[in-house]
């Protein structure tokens, strides 16, 4: 089954290319089923690139998605056209009486600032009490992760020494998790990042359990079942080039202030940023998604009104 989103939205054409099923609103409207109801809140500043990486993923299951995009109600982008944001996004006050079987927070390059530094940090918190009622199953990515686990924990990133970066080695710590159906035993993941959160700090809240996890960069993905939440550290999501954009952006930037940035770990071959990185983590991250998707569907109610009761 496809993923439902509007025809002009340009992951539609996207997705048509790499031979994912979507569908237009005209043609949902004529199937005689309940779609499952997954909303993109995306705080990425490319909100492009962002909505084509997750909707690919999460339209690559056999069930119907109906995508919903939010944006924060007072926050202002300067790297998307407004038209885009017109078009396409809703604010999350519009949808706050709505019901969701799925929301996705993104991350956001913000990791400097203290969370209650945040301009939207007020109505994070509300969005995050909110999917308590709203939502059957919520997906915290990066520092979307990191805020989910700070409000409903109290547990705090850390300032790295160095920013984490490259592509890292994950253990798989629960096999048996719905979440890690069809793992390997270990699998590799983009990691972009200045902070981090500590294990022991995790291990210290009782309700978390943490299911991939790296020697080097520490907790990758955590459970949350009391919320009804997945919390991930870091970018399975991203395209085989993202990780050499970043670079080349951080590269260009540390020339100007004097400074010297490090290639990203394990990316390119031979560690030469002229080669063309190989994707060695596309499988495991459709798996996650896959199975976060399934899971939502095997559990959240037919009837949306009863999500949250």
């Amino acid at each position: 089954m496809p993923i439902k989103i509007p025809s002009t939205l340009p992951a539609y054409d996207v997705l048509t290319r790499e031979g994912v099923m979507v569908m237009s609103d005209d043609q949902a409207a004529r199937q005689d089923i309940r779609p499952l109801r997954i909303g993109l809140l995306n705080l990425m500043p490319k909100k492009i690139d962002t909505e084509n990486q997750f909707a690919r993923l999460i339209g690559a299951t056999p069930l119907q998605i109906e995508l919903s995009l939010i944006r924060m109600t007072e926050h202002e982008t300067r790297n998307t056209a407004a038209e885009h944001m017109q078009e396409f996004y809703r604010p999350f006050q519009a949808v706050r009486d709505e019901k969701f079987d799925g929301l996705i927070i993104t991350g956001a390059p913000i990791e400097h600032l203290a969370f209650d530094e945040v301009t939207y940090w007020n109505e994070l918190r509300e969005v995050m009490d909110w999917t308590q009622t709203n939502v059957h199953s919520t997906f915290g990515v990066c520092w979307g992760g990191m805020a989910m686990l700070y409000h409903f924990h109290g547990v705090d990133k850390h300032m790295l020494d160095a920013k984490a970066f490259g592509l890292y080695r994950q253990k798989n710590l629960a096999p048996a998790s719905q979440y890690l159906r069809g793992f390997s035993d270990e699998c590799l993941i983009p990691v972009s990042r200045w902070t981090e959160v500590r294990q022991d700090e995790i291990d210290a809240a009782p309700a978390l359990r943490t299911l991939l996890a790296s020697d080097e960069v520490g907790p990758c993905l955590v459970e949350d079942p009391e919320h009804r939440a997945l919390y991930i550290f870091n970018h399975f999501e991203y395209d085989s080039g993202t990780l050499g954009d970043e670079y080349a952006r951080d590269r260009d930037n540390a020339q100007v202030a004097g400074t010297e940035i490090e290639v990203p770990v394990n990316y390119f071959p031979g560690n030469d940023p002229s080669q063309t990185p190989r994707n060695r983590w596309r499988s495991h991250a459709h798996l996650l998604y896959g199975n976060w998707v399934n899971a939502i569907y095997q559990s959240t109610p037919y009837d949306l009104d009863a999500i949250g009761r």
